[in-house]
């Protein structure tokens, strides 16, 4: 994070359009088929440029993840500081996650289909959920101060947490898969409730 604030906001916007970049090939082309060259390519740069931004596919891989977490956890924080009840911040929350998968679905895609599945990619640097903890952390404070008002049950964090995130996902998969017959904004209400319910007192 240290070297992140080092660079130059035009440095850190270049970082970023390479990040979003390899996200939209991972996602069309697969992880392991895209190449650092192909990356370069697509975003009319030299190679040798790009390794001056990552040293490394591994390196730019677990920058990407860190990246979506700061991303989603941003959004979730300023949920978690407004002044509404615990029932409207899930349902938010909800929206937000359903919102990144409908425009930006690479980020979601990578969280799903890259992240947890290639885990011997992210075993140095990314143990537990140390890249993802930008998001957990907002996670964990929303389930806290739920609790500490009396809506939620106080319950394993990590059980919550798979709760939630369980549905989520499972239902950004099955929108991926074309499976679901309305887009997915159309299920935030019967899923809040849900969740709401099955988190709550």
């Amino acid at each position: 994070m240290k070297q992140q604030n080092e660079l130059t906001p035009k440095k850190q916007q270049k970082k970023e359009q390479i990040m979003q970049k390899a996200l939209e090939l991972f996602a069309n082309k697969g992880f392991y088929t895209t190449t650092i060259p192909d990356i370069a390519a697509a975003l009319k740069m030299s190679v040798g440029n790009m390794y001056n931004y990552f040293k490394s596919k591994d390196i730019l891989a677990k920058e990407i993840i860190r990246y979506i977490s700061a991303y989603l956890g941003q959004k979730i924080r300023v949920i978690n500081e407004e002044d509404i009840s615990t029932k409207e911040k899930t349902k938010k929350i909800i929206q937000i996650y359903f919102q990144t998968a409908i425009l930006k679905p690479e980020m979601i895609d990578y969280f799903l289909r890259i992240y947890l599945s290639t885990r011997e990619v992210f075993k140095e640097d990314c143990e537990g959920m140390v890249c993802v903890n930008d998001f957990v952390t907002e996670i964990m404070i929303y389930f806290e101060e739920g609790v500490k008002c009396g809506d939620l049950r106080d319950q394993d964090f990590f059980s919550a947490f798979g709760l939630f995130m369980g549905y989520l996902g499972g239902m950004v998969f099955l929108k991926g898969e074309d499976i679901l017959p309305k887009e997915l904004d159309a299920y935030v209400d019967d899923i809040t409730e849900n969740i709401y319910r099955a988190l709550s007192k």
